[in-house]
């Protein structure tokens, strides 16, 4: 009987694992099945994507013939669609690696040759970051095997991540040796950057790592690192990674180059290596437009207007659109991330900033929280310019203080009106205040209302425990011998404010006229002398009644002596 149950038992639990495993097996199939369905709706998603780029191509050079006026305007558009096109064909490529669907196909040619040559178009991506690039070649010449399809996008992929990540004024270097029998290379891509960090290290080479293993405010696909190991592996290859933090980083690549070492349907027989680069959209353009190079120096040019904007945006192409729309209306100065923008504010007098929140250094949002905390700049209006559409980030920039905040792509007009509408609020209260002032100096004495001496004598007991910032409404009920929800309807009917706000209002009025009489008043003894005990939030309550902050409205105050 024992025997049975036992065998009964083990049949059941047989039956059981074995039904546990059909359905994992079941769900792994389906999540496989669901991810090559989603794979290839992706694929052909990109390549959709890539038809309207060329046409958008092929009319920019229609363009270029019928209107060469505007040929500054037409690179910029080449080159933002070569970067569209980059990106979107390694995302291709990617999708290929994964389906198992990449294929090698090697040509003969001088080896050394083309990977100094290819090396050589991407100087644009380390000189417009005024970095030192590089390239060592050791023999300068020699034959070999190589699909230069997958080389390019190898070289692109570690050395524009060595400029991402370098540091300013760092160094980037492309090393290429042979071993003794020449039958391979090695290449070795070097920079002086923030490096990676070691629990960072087993996940290099996962898709969609690009900006978390090192601590960088950079955005980018994903991946470039992922895609750049399947192809070296394609390749016949090797890869690996030394890295240490705050030192910076280096990628070693081996790759075979003879001809032996690859099988015959991935040889090209009748193919030879070409260089010319000119037409591969993986490859940086040589030339830019020369008002790309020239926006680097605005800071120097003569300033001819009244108000002076702050244009802080690692992208040359992005600023120097900005600059040509703003410039007409606005002096312009530049910064190309948050420690450059900190000290232009510190030497130049600017009225309101834009800045684009993902920047290498410190971010816009970092930029935010130390001018806002910073008494003497605090006062300066901020649009924040972000590729993120998510509401966090938005309600994010706005608790830091930031004035509007817009997200890319946005219309060049849109932010010119964002811009003109801060602008002319700010003078806007600045010419209402002052007519405010010259109709109370003009205004002839009259016999007060009994409404008119209760408030008088509400204001006087406020300004009585002016400096006492526990005196609130419950003790200016107690005052005024009335209770507190009588005194809040008294108000309400005669100056519809609230108690709160009636104080507060006060409290306001006389920080501005303590402020007139001494204008070299520190912030924090004025919010004292008003009854604040926290001069920031003095500052916020300051600027929410007169539309500045008080260092702006002292500021103003010695401009006019």
């Amino acid at each position: 009987m024992n025997l049975y149950l036992l065998f009964t038992l083990g049949i059941v639990a047989s039956v059981i694992i074995l039904a546990f495993f059909i359905r994992l097996i079941y769900m792994r199939s389906m999540r496989l099945r669901q991810k090559l369905r989603m794979s290839y709706v992706f694929t052909n998603i990109t390549h959709e994507l890539l038809t309207p780029l060329t046409v958008l191509s092929a009319s920019i050079d229609k363009m270029r013939d019928e209107a060469p006026q505007m040929s500054h305007d037409y690179d910029l558009m080449q080159i933002n669609i070569q970067r569209m096109v980059r990106m979107l064909q390694q995302i291709l490529e990617t999708s290929k690696s994964q389906a198992g669907e990449l294929k090698l196909l090697c040509a003969q040619g001088d080896v050394m040759r083309y990977i100094r040559e290819t090396a050589q178009y991407l100087e644009p991506l380390i000189v417009k970051k005024r970095m030192k690039y590089t390239i060592e070649c050791q023999p300068e010449s020699m034959m070999g095997w190589i699909d230069t399809d997958k080389l390019d996008k190898i070289i692109y992929n570690l050395v524009s991540n060595a400029a991402k990540y370098c540091k300013e004024n760092g160094e980037v270097s492309l090393r290429v040796t042979t071993s003794p029998h020449y039958d391979r290379i090695r290449i070795v891509v070097s920079d002086t950057g923030v490096g990676i960090p070691k629990d960072k290290m087993r996940n290099l080479y996962r898709p969609f790592q690009d900006g978390s293993y090192r601590q960088n405010k950079n955005i980018g696909t994903g991946l470039g690192l992922a895609l750049t190991h399947d192809l070296v592996y394609l390749h016949r290859g090797t890869i690996k990674c030394e890295s240490e933090v705050g030192e910076g980083t280096s990628f070693t690549i081996e790759l075979p180059i003879n001809k032996e070492a690859y099988t015959a349907d991935q040889i090209y027989e009748g193919g030879q290596i070409t260089f010319d680069n000119s037409k591969n959209p993986y490859i940086e353009n040589k030339e830019t437009p020369s008002e790309i190079n020239a926006v680097l120096n605005l800071n120097e040019l003569p300033q001819k207007h009244d108000i002076s904007l702050l244009i802080v945006e690692d992208n040359p192409e992005l600023l120097m659109l900005m600059h040509q729309l703003l410039t007409t209306y606005y002096n312009i100065y530049i910064a190309h991330n948050g420690y450059e923008a900190i000290e232009m504010i510190r030497q130049k007098p600017i009225d309101l900033i834009i800045s684009d929140i993902m920047m290498p250094g410190m971010d816009g949002y970092e930029l935010t929280k130390q001018i806002k905390e910073d008494p003497d700049y605090a006062h300066l209006p901020i649009v924040l310019l972000t590729a993120k559409r998510d509401m966090d980030d938005e309600q994010r920039a706005l608790l830091l203080g930031a004035d509007d905040f817009l997200t890319k792509p946005f219309k060049l007009k849109e932010l010119k009106i964002r811009v003109d509408n801060i602008i002319q609020n700010r003078k806007r209260i600045k010419t209402e205040n002052k007519h405010a002032e010259d109709l109370a100096e003009e205004e002839p004495p009259r016999e007060l209302t009994a409404d008119e001496l209760f408030l008088q004598r509400a204001r006087q007991m406020v300004l009585d425990h002016l400096e006492d910032d526990d005196y609130d409404r419950d003790a200016l009920a107690s005052d005024m011998g009335a209770s507190a929800s009588t005194l809040y309807n008294k108000l309400r009917a005669i100056a519809n404010v609230n108690v709160s706000t009636f104080i507060r209002n006060i409290r306001m009025d006389e920080a501005k006229r303590i402020a007139t009489e001494n204008p070299e008043i520190r912030i924090s003894d004025l919010a004292y002398q008003v009854g604040f005990r926290d001069p920031r939030y003095f500052s916020t309550s300051f600027k929410k009644h007169f539309g500045m902050q008080p260092t702006e409205f002292l500021d103003n105050l010695k401009k006019k002596s």
